[in-house]
């Protein structure tokens, strides 16, 4: 009996494997010391503080001190949500290679994610002024903490509430949707590129905004909050159709909002 032969690669085809795999080169280029430098961080914040975490203990809100806190958010953000947008920027290599402008589509595709990203870091600007006004008012730590678990519990049940939303609802269908996003936004050449990334970006923003929030709750640097809520976001975002997918926003909700609940109930029966 002959064995069927598989049909040579078509120059299309080996097109698409080099930019699939370059584009994941890229991705695995940056996000690999981003999580180096937020495991050491993390680790030294609760540790000695003698390493990568020491100069957060400056007291002084500066210039500087802002910079430092500002990079540290958008690393941050880039670590925890930059994995859940690569089937979008795989996705649109793929468009950019087979479609009618297939000119430099790695590159373009970089520059998709690098739009992406700067959305989040417009929310790093936005999260370095809201931890400064939490800290001046002594409503966050030193360790970058709530200070008041009145406040902690407040900014659960904002998350939790907001999952239940129409707005959550609708940029989570469009963060779960890459493909139709991005043929639909398609623009032309390398800054019509960061343009779709940017655009993408912001409807991810507009999804996970809230749920970045509880950072403040459980610890701006801490290991478990970090991971807990990447891997939610990731979960949210690519598990399979199904209706556990599409009911994920709100028990993620439920979950936080009863948690809120929890730590109010809890203090109520400490201070009687």
């Amino acid at each position: 009996m002959e064995h069927a032969r598989r049909s040579p690669l078509t120059a299309l085809e080996r097109a698409l494997r080099r930019d699939r795999a370059l584009v994941w080169l890229g991705l695995v280029c940056v996000l690999a010391p981003v999580w180096l430098y937020l495991v050491r961080a993390s680790r030294d914040m609760y540790g000695a503080m003698t390493g990568p975490a020491a100069w957060m203990m400056h007291a002084s809100w500066d210039a500087s001190y802002c910079a430092l806190i500002f990079a540290m958010w958008s690393l941050m953000m880039a670590g925890m949500m930059l994995p859940s947008a690569v089937p979008a920027v795989l996705i649109f290599a793929r468009v950019a290679r087979s479609g009618p402008e297939p000119d430099r589509p790695v590159l373009r595709a970089y520059l998709f994610a690098a739009g992406y990203v700067a959305c989040w870091a417009a929310f790093s600007a936005a999260a370095t002024a809201l931890q400064a006004l939490l800290a001046r008012t002594a409503l966050l730590t030193p360790m970058m903490e709530s200070a008041s678990p009145y406040l902690a519990a407040a900014i659960l049940g904002i998350a939790g509430a907001y999952q239940w939303s129409r707005a959550k609802r609708a940029c989570l269908a469009r963060c779960r949707t890459p493909a139709s996003f991005i043929v639909e936004h398609w623009r032309k050449g390398a800054l019509g590129a960061f343009e779709i990334g940017a655009a993408h970006g912001a409807w991810c923003v507009g999804c996970c905004w809230a749920l970045m929030l509880i950072l403040f709750a459980g610890g701006v640097m801490s290991l478990a909050v970090i991971a807990t809520l990447s891997v939610t976001v990731l979960f949210e975002k690519l598990a399979p159709a199904g209706r556990l997918r599409e009911w994920s926003d709100r028990a993620i909700g439920t979950a936080l909002v009863a948690a809120a609940i929890a730590l109010v109930l809890v203090q109520l029966r400490g201070g009687a």
